[in-house]
């Protein structure tokens, strides 16, 4: 105490310049933390780059239109064949879920009570099999951030099932401007399920303070993957589609494979696991000769999905045909990639979601509208998902090349959140024939959303959400750059 009030007799600083210098040691350590948020090591595993497996690969997908009479049609495939895996794994079921509920917040019926057959599902496996390896991982917005214990949680854990919530805090921040500050104040207190206070735009429970405060992060597992060993071997489920009843009238698309790709996936869920406290099953499976007639199946996590993309739209050439059908496009290195090749010649099908509906609620538009100007001036043809009130929230790239082709599809969408390294994502690439029949699946997927056949309208032209507000489009450019978004 001595040693500081000779200091201080030696300053002899007022009041107001200690505060000052306590306030500008506040601030540097804000912006070091963010900074150090942005750039730090990443987990062990994250940014997975498979190798190229030939393998048995089905295309899946969920279709809600409006049929030629004006009646809402729903196909929905993807669920089911997760349940029909989940009946015929023998000793083991890792199953990662970024939404793994049943809240409704505003959606209208009809809806599925996805997670409830899920769950009810699991429950059943582990009663039949006690000694079977089932493994649930989410997000923790299913917890709200730690305001609630989520229900399905509590029975899967009754029966034996281990439901780990993925720890985001090892994750690199999207949004710095707040994590800085986040990780200096407030990021290790605790949370009090059961005492929030707040209103909830998602559903019933009541939210706490802090779990609004840890929203800000805009951190993710946003992953879709289910992994079983079924009746013939390993076998692996990567989507676009959350177990979620206010999400299952939504587009989604899906790719169910076999063999060591599956056990890529497995592998990659096995990080996550361990950044969280948990562990999986870690199978070893040497890349055994197989049919060469097969297409080729590659595991993406991560900024390895965007360098995929990024390689798949950079080789195509002035013969090729490039279609996306995406809820979110934002990234720049990939709409500048788009125009590029648009310059080279490459024929170009832009199908958008036109965000504008969100379970109940009404979107802003940002910022498909105003990245669908940029490539309608560029000269591509843009077209929008006939929403009404389902999302368009497949996420696929294909790449047709002559008798060659290429697909890129899972939980990411092309946004800087998505593929910068900081949410999880998880992507297949498959390569190979044309006439490989995963390719005709989703080629015929798109194309039925594109022309809307037999009277069916599945999707519009430009004109019907054209923005030319530059406003918004400077908006989600600062969006975008800052991560001051959830898209």
């Amino acid at each position: 105490m001595r040693i500081f009030q000779r200091i201080n007799n030696k300053l002899n600083w007022s009041k107001r310049r200690y505060l000052a210098l306590i306030l500008g040691m506040i601030l540097i350590g804000d912006v070091s933390l963010s900074v150090y948020q942005t750039v730090k090591p990443l987990p062990e595993g994250v940014d997975f780059t498979g190798k190229l497996h030939h393998a048995e690969v089905d295309f899946i997908a969920d279709q809600t239109f409006t049929d030629a009479q004006g009646k809402k049609q729903y196909q929905q495939h993807i669920f089911d064949t997760m349940l029909s895996m989940v009946a015929e794994a023998k000793s083991t079921i890792v199953l990662d879920m970024f939404l793994f509920n049943d809240q409704l917040g505003k959606t209208a019926a009809p809806h599925r009570a996805l997670a409830q057959e899920m769950v009810a599902a699991l429950i059943e496996k582990k009663r039949r099999h006690p000694d079977m390896s089932i493994t649930v991982i989410t997000d923790p917005i299913n917890s709200y951030y730690g305001s609630i214990v989520p229900e399905q949680d509590v029975l899967l854990r009754r029966v034996g099932v281990e439901v780990i919530e993925t720890d985001l805090i090892p994750l690199r921040a999207s949004n710095p401007i707040w994590t800085g500050f986040w990780s200096l104040c407030c990021q290790n207190f605790g949370n009090s399920p059961g005492q929030g206070w707040l209103p909830n735009p998602l559903g019933p429970d009541k939210l706490t303070l802090r779990s609004y405060l840890s929203l800000l992060n805009f951190k993710a597992n946003h992953r879709k993957t289910l992994v079983v060993d079924g009746a013939s071997g390993w076998e692996a489920l990567v989507t676009s589609q959350n177990i979620h009843a206010a999400s299952s009238a939504h587009d989604n698309v899906a790719l169910r494979v076999k063999g060591p790709a599956a056990v890529d996936v497995l592998n990659t869920e096995q990080s996550i696991a361990k950044m969280s406290g948990g562990e999986l099953p870690y199978v070893l499976i040497a890349d055994h000769s197989s049919n060469p007639t097969l297409p080729q199946v590659q595991v993406l996590t991560e900024k390895a999905i965007e360098r995929g993309v990024l390689s798949l739209i950079r080789s195509a050439n002035a013969n090729d045909h490039i279609q996306m059908l995406m809820f979110y496009l934002s990234d720049r290195d990939v709409i500048e990639a788009l125009k590029e090749a648009q310059l080279r010649g490459v024929k170009m099908s832009i199908l958008l979601d036109p965000n504008q509906d969100a379970f109940g609620r009404t979107k802003n538009g940002i910022p498909n509208r105003q990245v669908a100007k940029e490539l309608h001036d560029a000269g591509m043809t843009v077209r929008w998902c006939n929403t009404t009130g389902e999302q368009c929230h497949s996420k696929m790239v294909i790449r047709q090349s002559g008798a060659t082709q290429e697909l890129i599809l899972g939980s990411a969408n092309l946004t800087a959140r998505n593929l910068n390294n900081y949410n999880l994502e998880t992507n297949l690439r498959v390569i190979g024939p044309a006439n490989a029949k995963v390719f005709v699946d989703a080629e015929q997927y798109f194309n039925t959303t594109w022309s809307n056949p037999n009277g069916e309208q599945h999707s519009l032209p430009y004109e019907k959400y054209a923005d030319a507000s530059s406003l918004k489009y400077m908006v989600y450019r600062i969006m975008e750059w800052s991560g001051l978004s959830t898209f």
